[in-house]
């Protein structure tokens, strides 16, 4: 049936635009005078249903095909219905206590000793202000024997006292040969000698070694110094 908008197929009754010249659906030519095949199963047969059919596959696999392309563009697929994940707070890491180790106590740094306000000397000879003239380190039994103490502001006493160590082997210790004597000076006066003897009468007893001689005003050092004694 043919109508001003729409003609029918004759072959399965579909409508189509008055200007198709085959049917939409089954491929049938709907022009006007042209042999009517008719179709001998349910699958039609004839050329222009096959070449309908044919690129209405062409059109189903072109779109699958470009489906599959544009999927691979983008691998993630899309998760329909679910929200984007809620962030979880991480805490922030407690930062520990340290104790810090216990310092060392530096070990207090000696105090310089003070300079003592006098020197002593020790030779075999005194000059006439009875100070030493030639300092010797070593005597020997046959030697002089002198000593003098110097006090640059006076010693300001009318007394010091003299003690003699004789210092060990091992440089530390030490024994106490003479213990303090006093001995009566001028208080006014700076320098203060004596020539004892000979080495061996005074040392000799004590033994060949090092000594320490000192010197007190007032119960305080005032001077020492060393020397040696050798019987060779």
């Amino acid at each position: 049936m043919t109508t001003d908008e729409t003609v029918d197929c004759y072959n399965c009754g579909r409508s189509n635009p008055e200007w198709a010249q085959v049917c939409r659906s089954c491929g049938v030519s709907l022009r006007h005078g042209q042999a009517r095949v008719v179709p001998t199963g349910r699958i039609p047969t004839d050329t222009n249903s096959l070449i309908s059919i044919a690129a209405v596959i062409g059109v189903i696999l072109g779109a699958v095909v470009l489906g599959i392309f544009l999927s691979s563009l983008n691998s993630t697929d899309p998760i329909v219905g679910e929200g984007a994940p809620t962030p979880t707070a991480t805490p922030s890491p407690t930062a520990e206590a340290t104790t810090a180790p216990p310092s060392e106590t530096p070990e207090p740094t000696p105090s310089p000793t003070p300079a003592l306000p006098g020197t002593i000397a020790f030779g075999s000879e005194l000059d006439a202000n009875r100070q030493v003239t030639s300092p010797v380190e070593t005597f020997t039994p046959p030697t002089a024997f002198a000593y003098s103490v110097s006090m640059p502001t006076g010693f300001g006493v009318d007394a010091i006292e003299n003690e003699i160590a004789k210092i060990d082997e091992d440089g530390v210790s030490e024994t106490i040969v003479l213990p303090r004597q006093s001995v009566g000076i001028d208080p006014a006066a700076t320098v203060f000698g004596y020539v004892v003897g000979t080495a061996g009468d005074f040392l000799g007893a004590w033994g060949p070694g090092e000594f320490e001689w000192r010197v007190y005003v007032d119960g305080t050092v005032a001077a020492r110094g060393r020397f040696r004694y050798s019987e060779g």
